[in-house]
């Protein structure tokens, strides 16, 4: 009776270590455990921690990590790995289409990228949070990630995520700039290509193609003067109209030059929303956008307004983490033409519901204004973003009174902004167009 007392006891402890084997290998994101090999499931990655910046040595602890979506600040990963000089390597096999994608990479510091085992992303130095992308075309199946980063002090960040394969992806980028394209018959529209300091939408439709985008969202006053239809294709079309299967536009003052934007909505087809309307909203990755028309003379934006109640009840309705709005006239601006008193009703359903961040155009600059509850003072916590990209190609124009709120901006670069949706946050970045060295970037995380 005894012997079978000590066996039972035995095949326990080993029924307790297997489980233990196996809940070792389905550890959540962030749950750490020694000596997992290459147990870690298609989809996720072994993430071997070291204390030191040259990935040498044995790993203080290995984990399965779910993503590369890592800002620890000045605190580090913790697990016995200090704040500074530490390294870690990644590496994991993840399912594709057969399709092209873009990977992007954001290091503070060194960080490099192989995909079956070929370095695509190679910025193994010290540096302040920067970003970096490589395009690549990959078959159907799947293929080997392996990211190596190290820190050396200060901030640390490091991500990865890739678009692709039909606007999906890890994390899915997008495009937008406004005050697009000059006409075509304009004394500097020189075939579409401009003059140095007007008409450049083909040099900014250049940052668009081939980037592996999930959208590109334009902010009105896509087509001068007038948006008739024909400069539309004249214009419009040869430049940013490459990029047209992904475009979700809104309409700007221009556009309504002609009759009910006509030329807008017949371009655009569905994707403008309804002709009546000009407003909708959608879904991508783990964000919700919201097309916002700001013609108000022409649909509507004080409270009560068709316009607004939509706003409201499409908000009630899609309760996501992070919310996106964009619409061509500036609730707040340091810009020429200022701000946009009749937006306001708008602009506080969106402050209401929690939205993140407000996108327009209209003025002729770039801007950054930090987190504004509606009467355009300091929020941190609930405050609404806003970037200002009226960089689009047609003309730059300089300021005037500078809001309270304005964090960065320039009147002489052309370009895009670049937005990194990723599911709790993102990173925005000021893509310049050749002849221009004005950059700007950064992180936050959803309310």
């Amino acid at each position: 009776m005894k012997g079978r007392r000590t066996l039972s006891r035995a095949v326990r402890r080993g029924v307790l270590a297997a489980c233990l084997l196996t809940l070792a290998s389905i550890l959540q994101p962030g749950t750490a455990s020694a000596g997992l090999g290459s147990s870690c499931p298609t989809g996720r990655y072994l993430a071997e921690y070291y204390g030191n910046g040259s990935l040498s040595g044995p790993a203080v602890f290995s984990r399965c990590d779910g993503a590369i979506d890592n800002d620890w600040g000045r605190g580090g990963p913790g697990g016995g790995v200090g704040p500074d000089d530490f390294s870690v390597r990644w590496s994991g096999r993840h399912s594709f289409a057969g399709a092209t994608y873009t990977f992007t990479a954001t290091a503070d510091d060194g960080i490099r990228v192989r995909l079956d085992g070929e370095v695509i992303i190679d910025a193994w130095y010290d540096q302040s949070a920067s970003t970096y992308s490589a395009v690549r075309s990959i078959d159907a199946g799947e293929h080997t990630i392996t990211v190596e980063y190290y820190e050396r002090g200060g901030d640390a960040v490091a991500r990865l995520g890739w678009t692709g394969g039909g606007g999906g992806g890890q994390t899915p980028v997008i495009a937008a700039a406004g005050d697009i394209a000059c006409a075509p018959d304009a004394w500097d529209f020189n075939g579409g290509f401009g003059t140095a300091t007007t008409c450049r939408q083909m040099s900014t439709s250049d940052l668009l193609v081939g980037r592996g985008l999930a959208a590109v969202l334009v902010l009105g006053d896509v087509q001068y003067e007038d948006g008739a239809l024909w400069r539309f294709q004249a214009s419009y079309d040869p430049s940013w109209g490459r990029v047209r299967s992904i475009t979700r536009p809104v309409p700007g003052n221009h556009e309504y030059q002609t009759p009910g934007a006509s030329g807008y909505y017949t371009y655009f087809g569905g994707a403008a929303g309804n002709t009546a309307a000009g407003f909708y909203s959608f879904d991508i990755g783990a964000w919700h956008l919201v097309a916002l028309n700001s013609n108000c003379s022409a649909v509507g934006c004080f409270a009560g307004s068709r316009q607004e109640q939509w706003l409201r009840e499409d908000l009630a309705a899609h309760r996501a983490q992070c919310t996106l709005a964009y619409t061509h006239h500036p609730r707040y601006s340091s810009g020429q033409h200022s701000d946009t008193v009749e937006i306001a009703p708008l602009f506080q359903a969106l402050y209401d519901f929690d939205a993140d961040v407000l996108l327009s155009g209209h003025d002729h600059d770039y801007e950054r204004i930090a987190p504004s509850n509606p009467f355009d003072g300091a929020d941190s916590g609930r405050g609404i973003r806003q970037f200002v990209v009226g960089t689009g190609g047609k003309s730059l124009r300089p300021f005037g009174r500078i809001d309270s709120q304005s964090e960065a901006r320039s009147s002489d670069a052309f370009g895009v902004l670049e937005l990194t949706l990723r599911p709790a946050g993102y990173d925005w970045r000021f893509v310049a167009a050749a002849g221009s060295s004005f950059a700007d970037s950064g992180s936050a995380s959803c309310h």
